[in-house]
């Protein structure tokens, strides 16, 4: 698996546990450290742990395993390290006050939500079929 379908993968998992304000970090060239950043966030330290439970759970189904992972007693931050891709899942006062987005501004920003975008309504204009009436050949006579 890329680092990139990777990252998206683990972003539509977050969102399976209801995760807010989820942002796929392109970092690719900006640092060596690691692809991507996919950072999140929950309403609780609870809905933090089961975030990062469900990307775990997902990932490891997929045959990717997080090479390292912290904070997830605390709740308030935490970071599953995937080498290529790097989850950040945030409780939302530990993600208002360390403020990746900001550290991290030049990198491309993907914002993911289950919603399905607005679809403009086509209208669709068709002409009205005109068939034009058969004329039976008449055989000639030998």
């Amino acid at each position: 698996m890329t680092s990139k379908s990777l990252a998206k993968k683990i972003a539509a998992l977050s969102l399976t546990k209801k995760a807010l304000d989820v942002v796929v970090m392109d970092l690719r060239t900006l640092t060596t450290m690691t692809d991507f950043f996919v950072v999140c966030n929950g309403e609780s330290d609870t809905q933090a742990r089961a975030i990062a439970d469900a990307i775990r759970e997902g990932t490891w189904q997929e045959g990717e395993d997080a090479w390292k992972h912290e904070g997830y007693q605390q709740g308030n931050w935490i970071v599953l390290d995937y080498v290529d891709v790097v989850v950040h899942v945030f409780h939302k006062d530990a993600r208002a006050f360390y403020n990746l987005e900001k550290l991290w501004g030049d990198a491309k920003f993907e914002h993911v939500s289950d919603e399905e975008p607005e679809k403009k309504e086509k209208i669709k204009t068709t002409k009205p079929r005109v068939t034009k009436p058969r004329i039976a050949k008449k055989k000639k006579d030998a």
